[in-house]
Order: structure tokens, then sequence, then C-alpha cells
């Protein structure tokens, strides 16, 4: 039996439309500290900041800890990833990979 190469676009494009009716995580208690620099959304608001909105939760979470450890060696992140407990770091690394990915420009002018 022959497939129509729409059976495969129709496959290729599932999970992406799940992925995108999947409903935000709750919004973590600690984001306001967050959201000053890196937006509530995760799209940076201000020169320098990273835009954190659709970057890997296991990447985030990685970050939280070495700002907080010492071992990313930015000074206002260690304070402010600091007094975060383990539950907060997970809420918001999970908050802030489920948010939409920036669009390139976006990404170059916060």
């Amino acid at each position: 039996m022959r497939k129509s190469p729409w059976t495969f676009l129709l496959l290729a494009f599932v999970p992406l439309a799940l992925a995108q009716a999947a409903p935000l995580p709750p919004q973590p208690a600690q984001l306001g500290l967050c959201a000053a620099c890196h937006g509530e959304d995760g799209h940076a608001r201000i020169p320098g900041a990273p835009n954190l909105a659709g970057q890997p939760y296991q990447y985030l979470l990685q970050a939280l800890h070495g700002y907080r450890n010492g071992e990313r060696k930015v000074p206002v992140m260690r304070a402010a990833a600091g007094p975060l407990t383990e539950k907060d770091m997970q809420a918001l690394a999970r908050w802030f990979a489920a948010q939409s990915p920036c669009k390139p420009t976006q990404a170059e002018n916060p």
C-alpha cells in the first residue's frame, strides 16, 4: 500500500499541534524577580538579558543551579538564585521552557 505524501505531512505536524495546545504550567511565585530583566514570558525586556522563552527545561534548571552554587559567575544572578529552593527553580525552569520562543528579531532587539 502506497502512502500519500499528505499522510507524512499530517503525521509530522500532529506533535507540534499537540504541544501548542498544552496548557502552561502554573505561574511560579518567584517569577517577579526574573521578569524584571527576562520578561514574564521569557522575552527579555532589557538589553543584554538573555531570552529564556522556549529554552530546554533541563538547561534552565542547570543554569539556575550554576548561578546559585557559583559555577556561573554572574553576581546579579547569584544573588537572585541564592534564596531559591529546588522547587522554586524547577517551577521557574518549567515556566520559561513552556513559553513560546522569541522570534529572531525579538532576540536581537529586546
